[in-house]
């Protein structure tokens, strides 16, 4: 699917230099949907020290994170429903030789690798995707309305409901 390798490295843990590379990649997005959002969330980050995009990205996305990071966890919440969702995906990812990472195979990074690894996603993945990302945006809204990583999440889901249509 078209750029879910550039959303899954805005999702990473800030580096050195990552936001710069970012800041060029997203000439890639452009006239395409949610690339007016992905240039706000670069430009906003941009604004900070390396150490305060740590500081933010552990906030909002890793400890006690703002909004969950797992999509079968805002679709089925901790329910038999969502372990077989997360079999399937390990399944699915494993053959497609995907890393973890160390996180569970329903993680959004995990998950956008897959996307941009696989021409036919599960249907339980693609059938409720836009639904837990838009969750995840209001948990977010929740509990910090101007955080830059919102316009991330709303690029992706724009994205996401772009490519969905096309298919």
């Amino acid at each position: 699917m078209d750029n879910l390798s550039l959303f899954a490295r805005a999702f990473q843990y800030p580096t050195q230099g990552q936001i710069a590379k970012l800041f060029v990649d997203t000439q890639s997005m452009e006239k395409k949907p949610g690339s007016k959002e992905f240039t706000k969330f670069v430009k906003e980050l941009n604004q900070l020290s390396l150490s305060e995009q740590e500081e933010l990205y552990t906030k909002t996305l890793d400890l006690s994170p703002l909004s969950a990071p797992y999509v079968g966890y805002h679709t089925w919440g901790e329910s038999y429903k969502r372990g077989e969702f997360m079999a399937a995906l390990n399944k699915e990812m494993k053959e497609l030789k995907i890393d973890l990472e160390g996180e569970l195979p329903d993680h959004r990074l995990p998950i956008l690798r897959y996307l941009h690894a696989t021409p036919t996603p599960l249907p339980d993945l693609t059938e409720n995707l836009e639904k837990s990302l838009k969750s995840m945006i209001e948990s977010l809204k929740k509990g910090e309305k101007d955080n830059p990583y919102l316009y991330l999440y709303e690029a992706l889901m724009l994205n996401f409901a772009a490519v969905k249509v096309e298919e």
